[in-house]
């Protein structure tokens, strides 16, 4: 089937190939106003000296900036302090909508899901195609609801949900469906934390995260630059409210989770799928390429298991509500001697508030680096890249071989919390035991 999409986001790797797609063809951008960019893989964090050092990436800043100036799309930039990480900027700017259907030129595209919006992520052929007709052919989905209730355990976080859901039904169990995620112990996450699960959705194999919009989704978008306003906002609460899913609406398929079976949650190998609690030992029968490739032995637990770096940020942690259950935690605290530890916002904005609430202070005290905004170590398109066989705790929402910039680097997905954990002790350690949390 056809459909038009209300909101399209660009960044400068997947949209240079589409936009020279267009001047081979002779077309132009159809609907320049609902396309919106940014700059955020490639970026530094810590040197943002023009020109780049790397000059692929400085040719990928011109690219981009040339791009949008010459089919006039609209651009957040370093020089216009909007810049940021892309499903980071588009919550944050209001731009992301209950009822929308949104595409973007990288898989964590879900985490727009989060609104009550249908969000997904394209190839740069369909880039190409939304700038030149704004709209996508595509295969209708199943729908599977995850329905989770209850009241999580203190130090149990919107991380540890979704890794608990991709260990339960694994990274191809969502292959053809859509995700809705429901149940009391969803409402009562903030908007932060519903975007961190749908974040998350595409690594269990789904196309889509969603999340119905509710009361909380309204008081988050309020106000915000690219929000209705004023008697716009009344009639747009109004439709939002009438497209959430009926009580009696059909599924094709539904997973119901208890919050209490949930504790924190760390992979082990080398898929989103291969994780434990942090409480649990390796399983006995757990995949060997994972298990040489991680250095590890099944059977054998998980915590205590040596950490060489850190890292906090990313479009799935890399939020204001992260950094400051961080600077809670590790506030009068040293990161071990041996640890490399990374803190990176997701955006310009998130830097500004942290700063403004002098989080910075306490991190830097703390013996983190505090970064400029950008992806960094979530992957290997910016000088933020692992060494050898380091291991690094991260938030981010890949461990792949190789993702995080060296074909032997380790990755092991947590929380923020869990990451902090690990950069005091210098292992992955219960975050709960390390801060107090109980």
């Amino acid at each position: 089937m056809g459909k038009f999409i209300d909101l399209h986001l660009i960044h400068e790797v997947t949209s240079p190939q589409a936009f020279g797609m267009l001047r081979t063809l002779g077309l132009d951008v159809m609907y320049p106003e609902r396309t919106f960019a940014t700059v955020d893989h490639i970026i530094p964090t810590d040197d943002l000296a023009r020109p780049l050092k790397d000059s692929l990436a400085e040719t990928m800043f011109q690219e981009i900036k040339k791009n949008c100036e010459e089919n006039n799309i609209k651009y957040f930039s370093v020089e216009n302090g909007e810049q940021g990480i892309i499903h980071i900027i588009g919550p944050e700017k209001g731009l992301t909508q209950p009822g929308m259907t949104i595409a973007c030129g990288d898989s964590h595209t879900a985490t727009h899901g989060a609104f009550g919006a249908i969000a997904f992520g394209i190839g740069t052929s369909q880039v190409r195609n939304i700038l030149a007709t704004q709209t996508l052919s595509m295969s209708p989905l199943k729908v599977r609801k995850i329905d989770i209730n209850g009241s999580l355990k203190k130090g149990v976080y919107a991380k540890d949900i979704i890794l608990h859901i991709i260990r339960k039904l694994g990274v191809n169990g969502g292959i053809g469906f859509a995700y809705e995620f429901a149940g009391s112990t969803i409402e009562n996450l903030n908007m932060e934390e519903r975007m961190t699960i749908c974040n998350m959705a595409i690594e269990g194999g789904a196309r889509v995260g969603y999340i119905n919009p509710d009361q909380v989704t309204f008081d988050y978008l309020q106000d915000k630059d690219y929000a209705p306003k004023k008697e716009n906002w009344d009639k747009a609460v109004e439709h939002w409210k009438s497209i959430t899913s009926d009580e009696d609406a059909h599924y094709d398929d539904v997973i119901e989770l208890n919050a209490e079976d949930i504790e924190p949650t760390v992979t082990w190998g080398i898929n989103p799928a291969q994780a434990i609690g942090i409480s649990e030992n390796i399983p006995s029968d757990a995949d060997i390429e994972a298990l040489e490739y991680m250095k590890l032995n099944a059977g054998d637990k998980i915590a205590g298991t040596k950490v060489d770096v850190a890292f906090i940020g990313s479009c799935t942690n890399g939020r204001l509500s992260d950094f400051v259950e961080v600077a809670k935690l590790v506030k009068g605290k040293k990161v071990n001697a041996h640890v490399k530890a990374l803190i990176v916002p997701g955006s310009i904005r998130v830097k500004k508030e942290v700063e403004a609430l002098g989080l910075d202070k306490i991190f830097e005290e703390a013996g983190f680096q505090w970064r400029e905004a950008g992806c960094s170590m979530c992957l290997a398109m910016n000088p933020d890249k692992l060494v050898g066989d380091q291991l690094c705790a991260s938030s981010s929402n890949r461990n792949f071989k190789g993702r995080q910039g060296s074909s032997t680097g380790r990755t092991i997905l947590m929380s923020p919390a869990m990451v902090a954990a690990a950069a005091i002790t210098g292992e992955i350690s219960d975050a709960r035991e390390v801060f107090g949390i109980n």
